[in-house]
C-alpha cells in the first residue's frame, strides 16, 4: 500500500488541481458572458430546442476577441464575441452559427467536460511516470519526451471528441430541419476566417482534428443515414 501512495497522491492533486482550474473558469466565463439574444438567431435555436426536447437551450457570449466554441460542465453553451462578430459582419451565416451551438451541445450531450476531469488527473500520472523512467536512461531529455508522448495521448482522446460531437451535431441539425451543409460550408471557410495555417503543428498533437478530415466524416455519417 506504501509503494501506491506517491501514485495515489499524484492522482488526487491532479484531481484537486482541475478541480480549482474548473471553478476558475466557470467564474470567468459567467463574469464575462451574457445570453445570446439575436432575432435573426432565434427561429434556428428554437428549432435545435425542438429537436431536443428541452424547454431551453442555454446559449451564452463569451466577451473575448478568439473565434471558439465552449461547452461547459454545467451544461451551458457559448460563442464568443469573436465568433459573433463574424457573424454580424456576413461572413458566417445564421445556419452556420447554429451549427457551432450544436456541436457544443453534442460535447455536453456526451459529457465530455466532465470526462475531462478524469482525463486530466490521467494525463498528469502518465507523464509524471513516464518522466522517472525515460529520465533514469535517457538523462536530460527524458521528461521532454514524456510529455510529448503526453500530449499526443491528449491529442488523440480530444480529437476523439471532436468527431462525437460532430456526429451529435450533424444528427441533430438533420432532426432539426437545417441539415447538416451549414457544418460543411463553414468548415470550408474556418480555417481561413481564423488564421489556421495547415501543417503548423504535426496533426498527431493537435487537439482538433485537421478540417478535410472532419469533413470527411460528416459527409460519411450522413452517407450512412441516408444509406440506412
Amino acid at each position: 500500500m506504501l509503494r501506491l501512495l506517491p501514485f495515489l497522491l499524484l492522482i488526487a492533486g491532479g484531481l484537486v488541481m482541475w478541480h480549482f482550474s474548473a471553478r476558475a473558469t466557470m467564474r470567468k466565463l459567467t463574469a464575462e458572458s451574457r445570453p445570446l439574444n439575436d432575432t435573426r438567431l432565434a427561429p434556428y435555436l428554437e428549432r435545435l430546442r425542438t429537436a431536443l426536447g428541452v424547454e431551453r437551450l442555454p446559449v451564452f457570449v463569451y466577451q473575448i476577441p478568439q473565434v471558439n466554441g465552449l461547452a461547459a460542465p454545467d451544461g451551458r453553451v457559448f460563442l464568443t464575441e469573436g465568433f459573433m462578430e463574424l457573424y454580424r459582419a456576413g461572413k458566417v451565416s445564421p445556419e452556420e452559427l447554429t451549427s457551432v451551438i450544436a456541436h457544443e451541445i453534442g460535447h455536453v450531450a456526451r459529457g465530455h467536460a466532465k470526462r475531462r476531469m478524469l482525463d486530466f488527473s490521467g494525463q498528469n500520472l502518465l507523464r509524471v511516470l513516464l518522466a522517472g523512467v525515460l529520465g533514469r536512461f535517457i538523462p536530460f531529455i527524458g521528461p521532454w519526451i514524456a510529455n510529448l508522448i503526453t500530449a499526443a495521448v491528449a491529442a488523440k482522446l480530444s480529437q476523439k471528441d471532436e468527431y462525437e460531437a460532430d456526429e451529435f451535431a450533424s444528427a441533430l441539425l438533420i432532426k432539426a430541419g437545417i441539415g447538416a451543409e451549414p457544418q460543411l460550408s463553414l468548415f470550408e471557410k474556418l480555417d481561413a476566417l481564423t488564421g489556421a495555417r495547415a501543417g503548423a503543428t504535426p496533426a498527431w498533437l493537435l487537439s482538433h482534428p485537421a478540417t478535410e478530415a472532419r469533413m470527411r466524416a460528416i459527409r460519411s455519417n450522413v452517407a450512412r443515414w441516408n444509406g440506412a
